[in-house]
């Protein structure tokens, strides 16, 4: 018997044309040495099957396939008598993996990560994928600073061709910064420009910031943040020329040098515009940021660049470009720009495509756009869609981008993808008072009613104080032009017993209709009309006004309301406000047909200010007056209140105003708020959904002049949380009262679910 055998591919490849085999047919095939890898799986690999005519090109072949699978760390065949002996020795599994001296991270996060350069459990074993693992782990471990870090592995082998990975770490300390050096800076000093870096030395806040850790990326931003504070003040050539930074022997200091040169500073001598301006030229120049004589600023030529490219947006040239060509003059430091407008083609949106709203119907998005299928393309329109799109406050995220149509130059498509947020809200007021303990109150509504954008609202409230049963239903589109139409039904029952209120009870039961009419896309004026008949109940101890008034009108009163408003949103978010305004004018009389003649008038301004791209100040500001006519008073149950969340937070719920004898609130006939609020984002959250705020407010309820007791301004400051939270908004407050007097009641922490002012 005669038998050849073919060492490996390497072996094949050089061997001599002496060693060569002679090309036979295979009879067989036997596969020999295998002990997990199915005999199939070999087969299914291998380019040569039976009856096929084996010569040496093949052989190395059929190596070169059994070794690329990764299942094998030898092969090598043999013939017998026409059959092919496949004879592999198997790579080992992984039978566990296990961590050790891992603190930083969740193992099984570093496990999961492992599985994607090819390591994990129950896996072939590649020393390749081992090391791979061990700089993916280091890599992790710089990323948190701790450059020092040591990670070594140990491989096991087991029974049935098995092993075991160890992972041994010794994490160290985190890498600090020890020091930052800055050389070639003269027009400002080392402190100002490394106040404009996050990457800083150690100082008590930095455990908190991390901002004496290392990052490259970091040290890149903060590279720009001078560039550009540089460049906007003027200093046209600054550069910086070099970063080093070096690492001590035991790795726990790191040092960082920045080799700058700033240049002279330069100032504008002329600018012009050129080219075709599409709009009148003098429209472009007055959009034109920089004017002859002012330091040269970067960030004001991009501005301009901005405006006019969104001026000619709005004229459907979604692709114009600005370049602003500087004419430099070394000698005196001055620079000349000439503003070159290129518009390019016109174009117009082809189809607007809406994604992400698996319960939202698509005609609720549509209608909100003023970008409309087939008309030239239009900016402005565009920002507008979007911010009525994102008030409608049923979407957490709203993204609209416009891509250019493949293979047609003057087409644009408007992509808008949503992500939807729970509708449903479950509205909680809450607050703790010595004394008085915890107070609740709830609701449930659905803003977004089977996604057709109509709004309806249950409430049922069976609190100590209030009695609530009440339903309300809104359409907003109730016409196709946006007149709205909604329906109101309510029961209410007030027992004031244990509240600062002054002791009486009220049952009330009503009902009616309204309607909202927009007059411009930001302006809103509505109109309603509804009944209630209201019975009132009076304790032994009641003030002489409720008594009195009991007395004259009666314990049962039917009311007629006619109601008017008008409301003007143009904040840019309202999922994420940082820029705009909200006004709301609301006038309810009673009119003269049946028992009650009154009035009440409120008016609220809000305003929002963005002070940096991340701080945002939010001024509101509210006033409300009532009274009656036609020789009849204001209903003591319509009386204004103040306190608490909505109003001036660290005093009790409704406990500002005047007060009877018994130190019981009467509420009053005039009521003046305002609040003066920081927002920032909420340290270590990157979602917009969380916001830190430090506020100021100020507030109070004026009666008749005759009313004694606590009237006057009440001022507080504190701090607050608010969370756009899948079951409404939720606002936290700790406010400290400023000027408290002594028949105050002090409520310094408050929480709402569902109210936010």
């Amino acid at each position: 018997m005669k038998l050849k055998k073919l060492a490996g591919l390497i072996s094949l490849l050089c061997m001599s044309p002496a060693w060569a085999i002679e090309p036979f047919t295979v009879t067989d095939i036997r596969v020999e040495g295998i002990q997990r890898t199915e005999a199939g799986t070999v087969f299914s690999y291998l380019p040569v099957k039976v009856g096929d005519t084996m010569d040496d090109q093949q052989a190395a072949a059929a190596i070169r396939a059994l070794y690329a699978t990764g299942f094998f760390k030898d092969v090598r065949l043999e013939v017998e008598q026409g059959v092919l002996i496949v004879l592999v020795r198997e790579r080992p599994s992984i039978a566990s993996i296990e961590l050790n001296g891992i603190k930083d991270f969740p193992k099984d996060q570093l496990k999961d990560n492992m599985k994607y350069v090819g390591l994990a459990e129950a896996r072939i074993f590649d020393k390749g994928a081992l090391d791979k693992a061990v700089q993916e782990l280091k890599r992790q471990y710089v990323a948190r600073g701790k450059y020092g870090v040591s990670v070594n592995t140990t491989v096991t082998e087991l029974e049935r061709n098995r092993v075991a990975i160890a992972f041994n770490v010794v994490e160290g300390e985190v890498s600090k910064i020890k020091q930052i050096n800055l050389v070639g800076n003269q027009a400002y000093t080392e402190k100002e420009l490394l106040d404009l870096m996050k990457l800083n030395t150690s100082d008590w806040m930095s455990w908190f910031s991390k901002n004496d850790q290392y990052s490259k990326q970091k040290l890149s931003a903060d590279m720009e943040a001078m560039r550009s504070f540089y460049m906007d003040s003027g200093y046209l050539e600054f550069n910086i020329d070099s970063t080093q930074v070096s690492i001590t022997p035991d790795k726990k200091d790191i040092y960082i040098t920045i080799n700058l040169t700033e240049g002279p500073k330069y100032t504008v001598s002329k600018v012009g515009v050129s080219g075709n301006t599409i709009v009148p030229k003098e429209e472009i120049e007055s959009l034109i940021q920089v004017k002859a004589g002012d330091t040269f600023s970067r960030k004001a030529l991009t501005e301009t660049s901005k405006k006019v490219g969104e001026r000619l947006g709005q004229e459907g040239y979604a692709f114009a470009n600005v370049n602003a060509v500087p004419e430099m003059d070394k000698e005196k430091h001055e620079v000349a720009f000439n503003f070159v407008v290129d518009p390019g083609q016109r174009v117009y949106i082809r189809r607007i495509n809406i994604a992400g709203n698996d319960k939202t119907r698509d005609e609720v998005i549509r209608r909100e756009f003023r970008q409309v299928e087939g008309a030239w393309f239009d900016m402005e329109k565009i920002k507008k869609s979007k911010q009525r799109v994102d008030k409608l406050d049923f979407f957490s995220e709203v993204n609209v981008e416009t891509p250019p149509v493949q293979g047609a130059s003057d087409q644009m498509d408007v992509n808008v993808s949503i992500k939807e947020k729970n509708t449903g809200n479950l509205s909680v007021g809450a607050g703790f008072a010595q004394g008085e303990g915890l107070s609740l109150n709830a609701g449930i509504s659905q803003a977004n009613l089977f996604g057709s954008g109509n709004h309806a609202a249950v409430q049922l409230n069976t609190g100590k104080v209030n009695q609530v049963y009440s339903f309300s239903y809104t359409n907003p589109y109730f016409t196709d032009d946006g007149v709205s139409r909604g329906f109101d039904l309510y029961k209410r029952n007030t027992d004031s017993t244990s509240t600062a209120v002054s002791q009486y009870s009220s049952h009330t039961l009503g009902g009616g209709v309204r309607f909202g009419v927009p007059i411009a896309d930001e302006e809103t004026i509505s109109y309603g009309l509804s009944f209630e008949r209201t019975q009132l109940g009076l304790q032994q101890n009641a003030p002489a006004r409720l008594t009195q008034y009991v007395n004259t009108f009666g314990a049962t009163n039917s009311n007629l309301l006619g109601t008017i408003g008008w409301g003007r949103d143009s904040r840019d978010s309202a999922i994420y406000t940082t820029d705009g305004t909200v006004q709301r004018a609301f006038a309810e009389v009673a009119l003269p047909v049946l028992d009650m003649r009154y009035y009440k008038l409120n008016y609220q301004h809000q305003w929002f200010y963005p002070v940096s791209t991340d701080v945002t100040l939010m001024l509101n500001g509210e006033a409300g007056i009532a009274g009656g006519y036609g020789g009849k008073p204001l209903p003591f149950f319509k009386n204004f209140y103040g306190g608490g969340i909505g109003s001036v937070r660290g005093y009790d719920s409704n406990s500002l105003g005047p007060r009877d004898a018994t130190n019981a609130v009467l509420g009053g006939t005039r009521r003046v708020v305002g609040n003066a609020e920081l927002l920032i984002p909420f340290p270590g959250i990157k979602e917009k959904s969380v916001r830190l705020s430090g506020f100021v407010d100020g507030g109070a309820v004026y009666g008749p002049g005759d009313l004694p007791g606590s009237a006057g301004l009440r001022y507080s400051a504190g701090a607050a949380v608010t969370w756009i939270s899948p079951v409404g908004p939720i606002k936290f407050s700790y406010a400290v009262p400023l000027n408290q007097q002594q028949v105050d009641r002090l409520q310094k922490f408050q929480f709402s679910l569902g109210q936010i002012f």
